[in-house]
């Protein structure tokens, strides 16, 4: 239980933080660049963070991690839920993000080192995408009740209490290496690189449909919300599904990367692809952690590496799909997404020969 409390709660917690600001942006500064920026930053503290967070994991236990993450994320929204400047507020989004990367990156480690890490990242990940769904939804309500538009940022700040303090009644799992830090990481990613790529073009995609789906689409505000968090939903279901059958993930990551190349043309004509999406995301993540749980003695550095790449795929492709929108129609920007994912589909195999070196 105190490994659900800490590690489950905990990311559905962070998560919720995470997205419960984006209801309520405008109250941060009028234009779409400030906004940006804030939405952004979490990103890149996100990004820069979750690598040297699974190095630290591998070399100085994961618990220690976790604890520090949750203590940042708590810092971090108690600051969002009180500053109203918009440089304060994106620095406050930056710390919330380096918190957040470092507290799953240990966290997909300590689950990655455990017997049943199949069923229990399923969990994890359903975890994940569930708090992304609730910190939407309730903080949008909420602020609509409530004339504070922090309340949202308050409420998902003071539940981060309860993981950060059950994360103190956890045993730590597996060995650590002491050196070869470096060397580590220019292994894995050599070794995996198709993996990585993987990681950021299939993740990638569903930032990609959910930058383009506001404007493109001319839906009202809830009904876009509503689009998107079908698309988490499913996500759910696809990583509860795939973690309880035995897929051989190689396979499994390369026949998703085929229906993400369907799903993502149907996009384009309906929301309804972002359904087939999202369950493909759902299976891709999973596989890509049942590959990744092979690597032993550093589960620190690749799970720091996984949720690198999938936050570069997160900042990198819209920003792409963007400008092919912007320079040549919403439907090339569509088949580009498509043909991102084909070119998965192509190559993931070479990984493979890989697995059993490692």
């Amino acid at each position: 239980m105190r490994i659900q409390i800490s590690l489950f709660f905990g990311i559905f917690a962070a998560m919720a933080l995470s997205n419960a600001i984006v209801p309520v942006l405008p109250s941060y500064g009028g234009s779409s660049a400030i906004q940006a920026a804030i939405y952004s930053a979490y990103f890149l503290g996100a990004c820069v963070s979750t690598l040297p967070a699974g190095i630290l994991s591998d070399r100085y236990g994961r618990v220690p991690v976790i604890r520090f993450g949750l203590a940042i994320t708590i810092a971090s929204g108690l600051l969002l839920a009180v500053l109203v400047s918009p440089i304060p507020v994106i620095v406050a989004r930056i710390i919330e993000g380096v918190g957040t990367g470092c507290f799953v990156a240990a966290a997909m480690s300590y689950v990655n080192s455990l017997p049943e890490h199949e069923r229990l990242s399923g969990y994890l990940m359903a975890s994940l995408n569930a708090g992304l769904v609730i910190g939407l939804v309730f903080s949008g309500w909420l602020a609509a009740q409530i004339p504070y538009p922090a309340s949202g940022i308050l409420v998902f700040s003071v539940l981060v209490f309860i993981p950060a303090a059950a994360s103190f009644f956890i045993n730590e799992t597996g060995s650590f290496s002491q050196k070869g830090d470096l060397n580590t990481i220019l292994t894995l990613v050599q070794k995996f690189r198709w993996l990585w790529y993987s990681s950021i073009i299939l993740i990638g995609i569903t930032g990609v449909v959910t930058s383009l789906f506001p404007k493109f689409s001319g839906y009202s505000p809830d009904s876009v919300g509503i689009w998107i968090s079908l698309m988490s939903i499913a996500t759910i279901a696809g990583v509860l599904f795939a973690s309880r059958l035995p897929l051989p993930p190689v396979p499994a990551i390369r026949w998703s990367a085929l229906f993400m190349i369907i799903s993502a043309i149907v996009s384009y004509y309906s929301p309804l692809g972002f359904v087939l999406l999202g369950l493909c995301a759902g299976v891709v993540m999973i596989a890509q952690m049942m590959f990744l749980a092979q690597v032993r003695d550093h589960q620190g550095a690749a799970m720091g590496l996984f949720s690198t790449t999938s936050y570069l795929g997160m900042a990198l492709l819209p920003f792409i799909a963007g400008v092919v929108a912007d320079t040549s129609g919403f439907f090339y920007a569509f088949c580009a997404t498509a043909l991102f994912a084909l070119t998965v589909f192509l190559t993931i195999d070479r990984c493979e020969c890989q697995l059993h070196r490692t």
